[in-house]
């Protein structure tokens, strides 16, 4: 399989969990406002990364990249809180948490890659290099 198809369908599950986590949170206001915000930022992911495969450029995809590892981050965080609220059993924390872990460590070193890789076509201007350029920019390959 594919990694960007198993990325992808890793960042749908984990959206999918996600809602279904929020919505058996108790009904109070803390509760609320946490599920919200991580019912936001859990299903993000998917929908930047979906973004990011169709960047315009490197620059374009690292940054659409970043604003999913910040979501991912955010929430990280939103279920730490919801764990030490204890408003789940623990182990309804366990697999999300660990994926959450998991799916952060991919974005960072997929962002430092793209970021090394667009350093190096930066500095290289070779024949059918569409990335001629220091801003990441689509150059037509008949103006190279």
């Amino acid at each position: 399989m594919d990694a960007k198809y198993k990325l992808n369908e890793r960042l749908i599950d984990f959206a999918v969990v996600i809602l279904k986590i929020s919505a058996k949170f108790p009904k109070t206001i803390a509760a609320n406002h946490i599920a919200g915000q991580i019912v936001r930022s859990g299903s993000a992911p998917a929908l930047h990364y979906g973004e990011a495969q169709a960047a315009e450029s490197s620059k374009d995809f690292i940054h659409k990249m970043k604003v999913a590892l910040k979501e991912l981050r955010e929430t990280f965080n939103g279920l730490r809180i919801s764990r030490k609220m204890l408003w789940l059993p623990d182990e309804e924390f366990i697999w999300v948490i660990d994926e959450n872990n998991q799916l952060i460590s991919i974005f960072y070193k997929s962002i430092e890659t793209a970021k090394k890789n667009n350093g190096n076509m930066n500095n290289t201007k070779t024949p059918g290099n569409k990335y001629d350029n220091k801003n990441g920019e689509n150059i037509p390959k008949d103006q190279l």
